[in-house]
């Protein structure tokens, strides 16, 4: 049974409508996806931060804020910065541009194992098992030292 160049056109339409809507659904599902990745990463970055600072927790929101601005304005901050963003880009190729572009490549901090001595230690017993450990445990270089 041919169809008519009106039923074509009709069947043709209705493809591209479906092919629309099918569109418009993957870009909902990609923002979704970015606003997950966000949400992820700010919650893990500010639970290290938290970690590694956690005289910052009782500040109110305008002294945090004065207290990020002054830190991670200042030279030394800035210059790591600059540091740890080519050190990152110079990676990127190998680790794939789509990641690196979107600011996911996870870089590692170093252990410090100075802080722990400084701020005191604590007993095996404490660690969470979580990455950051507070204690000098047996899986020292794995963790980073926080009190």
């Amino acid at each position: 049974m041919a169809k008519t160049k009106a039923e074509k056109i009709t069947s043709i339409e209705e493809e591209i409508r479906q092919l629309e809507n099918r569109r418009r659904q993957l870009v909902q599902e990609q923002k979704a996806q970015e606003r997950k990745d966000r949400t992820k990463r700010l919650c893990r970055r500010m639970g290290l931060f938290e970690s590694l600072v956690p005289d910052s927790i009782p500040l109110t929101e305008e002294h945090f804020k004065t207290f990020l601005e002054k830190t991670v304005m200042s030279d030394p901050a800035r210059r790591m910065l600059d540091g740890l963003t080519a050190q990152n880009a110079a990676t990127a190729p190998a680790e794939g541009a789509e990641t690196a572009a979107q600011g996911n490549t996870p870089l590692k901090p170093p252990i410090q194992p100075a802080r722990a001595a400084q701020t005191g230690t604590r007993t095996g017993a404490d660690c969470k098992g979580n990455g950051f450990c507070p204690c000098p445990c047996q899986k020292a270089r794995a963790h980073l030292y926080t009190t």
